[in-house]
């Protein structure tokens, strides 16, 4: 097959991956000639498909519009995740059976899991068989006890993470989380008896409500409304009949301050190491203490 062509005007080639086709157009980018088929229009004239592939390859990846609206700079990741993390678990809670099911039961926590596994220990309510099971500390942070718990708790945990977790930065936030929790199941090994269960978030949320105050205070920022609102949860802590883990509560309120006083006095770049050392320091006092008397027999 030959080419037919005018005098004076360039000749027609035949594409480079259709040599049965001619044509008088050439990629912008490499010059080969390319058919109707292999053509994609460009900026300025039209590209053949390596070219386009190239191009492709080597253009900067984009997140989906969601992803980036969720996850971006400055976005509360964390506070997302945890909140995802208690409702998932939740509705597990509601299958299961809320209260008394598998999912609650193997999460909560109590004193009896910081003790040696198969000591007797004697309680006002009767003598009961211990079990070492010391990663409860953190579990109970994420089951709750039924709707207005969980919602009470997602609603508080969401207005202080939008505040602090920008603040601190994603890890040290959620170091502080985790803390508190752990102090709260301290609080509860301290202070309830051995055989009571406990289960929220509150305990760290408590936490988060501490720190909050000692970083305030630390840079100047307003706390009267802050101390008021602090002074009211603790309160209702207190009051009978409500069913409320007030010694999760003071635990955590505890556990947030030091960290919180941590952050502080440690957030100059140089004293960085410092403040990584103290943190760890500061959970292995906290899981230590929360399971004495397993170390200990």
């Amino acid at each position: 097959m030959s080419s037919s062509s005018t005098p004076g005007a360039p000749a027609a080639l035949a594409c480079y991956r259709h040599p049965d086709r001619y044509t008088y157009v050439r990629c912008q980018r490499c010059g080969r000639a390319i058919c109707g088929e292999c053509q994609t229009p460009a900026p300025v004239g039209v590209i053949c498909p390596e070219c386009m592939r190239q191009q492709r390859a080597s253009a900067p990846r984009t997140k989906p519009a969601i992803l980036t609206r969720f996850t971006g700079p400055g976005k509360p990741v964390v506070t997302y995740v945890i909140i995802a993390v208690c409702v998932i678990v939740f509705i597990a809670q509601w299958i299961t059976g809320l209260g008394s099911g598998p999912v609650t039961s193997n999460l909560l926590y109590a004193g009896i899991f910081g003790y040696p596994s198969g000591e007797v220990v004697q309680t006002s309510s009767g003598a009961i068989l211990a079990s070492f099971e010391p990663w409860r500390m953190i579990t109970a942070a994420f089951v709750h006890a039924n709707l207005l718990h969980i919602a009470l708790n997602m609603y508080t945990l969401w207005i202080f993470g939008i505040v602090l977790e920008p603040m601190l930065g994603r890890v040290r936030y959620a170091l502080l989380f985790v803390i508190s929790a752990i102090a709260g199941s301290v609080g509860v090994y301290l202070l309830d008896s051995p055989a009571q269960g406990v289960v929220g978030a509150s305990g760290a949320i408590f936490g988060m409500m501490a720190a909050l105050l000692i970083i305030q205070r630390h840079i100047g920022g307003p706390i009267r409304q802050l101390l008021v609102l602090v002074g009211i949860n603790l309160v209702i802590s207190f009051l009978p009949g409500f069913g409320i883990a007030w010694q999760a509560h003071v635990g955590g309120l505890v556990g947030g301050a030091i960290v919180g006083l941590i952050y502080m006095q440690t957030r100059q770049r140089s004293r960085r190491p410092l403040q990584i050392i103290l943190i760890a320091a500061l959970v292995v006092v906290l899981v230590v203490v929360g399971n004495w008397h397993a170390i200990i027999g």
